[in-house]
């Protein structure tokens, strides 16, 4: 069997450097390119199988064909760079002309948040009051059974507690007593205010409130609510009445009726409920969603603070008085937009959330 020689060596590397060469110039995509490649220079391709078998020439044969062959994979590897690199240059030309941005076109409007309607709502009946002379103070959600009920005339024991579902915090102490827990309402915040203040004193209190009870269309374990109060010399329930029903007026249009109705709450006396006339219907009355065929849409209670609550922060009930007032911006909110469940404020559904 006849040796190879670095001659026939030789004129076997050029051709093969050749047709590489020649299939490489038609090769116009990276796939293509890649599948050149590994049949060229890869483990088993055609150069490297052709290099290996160089090891059957005699010593100054093979360093002499080594040699050649060495330099048939530095040219094939120079052809490869240079063709990879004209390809890469075509498809970003090509890109560019078909992906062409118009820089004269808008851009693409940024998406913003929005306001929660709650939050909408709690701003409107903050900025009302504010107007009014109110200053806007906030409290802990997790409060003291003495600020929760006991500063508000409402003793351990007494049956008015009933009418609050309490979320307790600490277990039962030794005494009886639960010493923490989540606020029932935003009230705790009047002997709050009044202690560390000295008359005159008007503020208005939103925040969170917690309830132990079921959910339905019309309640939820937790709310807002905005607690208002207002204290001073010679204040009488005439102010009581001027203020809240300025307060409709700003709130819901300057067309509403307002009624006063006496109501039980333990920390105000007398103590009423303020409602106004139906803005879906106009008072009518007549097949009314909003109002129930009533005419009348309550939206929050009020009352002249208790001398014992004044009493009780150090304020003398003789020279002294005040008077108090809450509402629940969900139900204003339910009411001014036509909303009938209470749990959509807090279902996190972008589809009702997006129309305010």
């Amino acid at each position: 069997m006849t040796q190879p020689t670095s001659q026939s060596s030789a004129l076997s590397v050029q051709d093969l450097v050749d047709t590489a060469a020649g299939e490489l110039a038609g090769i116009n995509d990276t796939e293509s390119l890649e599948a050149w490649r590994v049949a060229y220079l890869g483990r088993r391709g055609r150069l490297t199988l052709f290099l290996r078998g160089l090891a059957q020439l005699d010593l100054e044969e093979r360093r002499v064909a080594g040699a050649m062959g060495n330099q048939a994979k530095g040219r094939l590897e120079e052809l490869l760079d240079e063709r990879s690199k004209s390809i890469r240059e075509a498809q970003l030309t090509r890109s560019a002309s078909e992906d062409r941005l118009d820089v004269t076109l808008p851009g693409r409007p940024l998406v913003s948040g929005r306001l929660h309607p709650t939050t909408q709502i709690v701003r409107e009946i903050c900025n009302a009051f504010m107007t009014m002379g109110f200053s806007v103070v906030e409290g802990p959600e997790v409060e003291t059974d003495h600020y929760n009920f006991e500063m508000l005339n409402i003793p351990l024991g007494h049956p008015a507690r009933d009418m609050w579902n309490t979320l307790w915090v600490d277990q039962q102490n030794e005494d009886g007593q639960y010493p923490l827990l989540l606020r029932t309402h935003t009230s705790p915040m009047q002997a709050r205010v009044m202690e560390s203040t000295r008359p005159p004193v008007r503020v208005v209190v939103p925040g969170k409130c917690y309830r132990y009870e079921a959910t339905d269309a019309t309640h939820e374990w937790h709310f807002y609510q905005v607690e208002g109060l207002a204290v001073d010399e010679g204040i009488t329930f005439a102010d009581l009445k001027g203020t809240l029903f300025e307060f409709a007026r700003r709130l819901f249009g300057s067309d509403r009726k307002v009624r006063f109705r006496c109501d039980y709450f333990p920390f105000v006396e007398p103590g009423v409920d303020m409602s106004i006339d139906c803005f879906a219907c106009d008072g009518e009355g007549s097949g009314c969603r909003i109002c129930r065929d009533s005419g009348w849409i309550e939206i929050m209670g009020a009352g002249m603070v208790h001398p014992k609550v004044l009493a009780g922060v150090g304020y003398d009930p003789e020279k002294y008085t005040g008077f108090a007032f809450g509402l629940g911006p969900e139900r204003i909110a339910m009411l001014k937009y036509g909303i009938e469940d209470i749990r959509l404020f807090y279902s996190n559904d972008l589809r009702f959330l997006s129309q305010f």
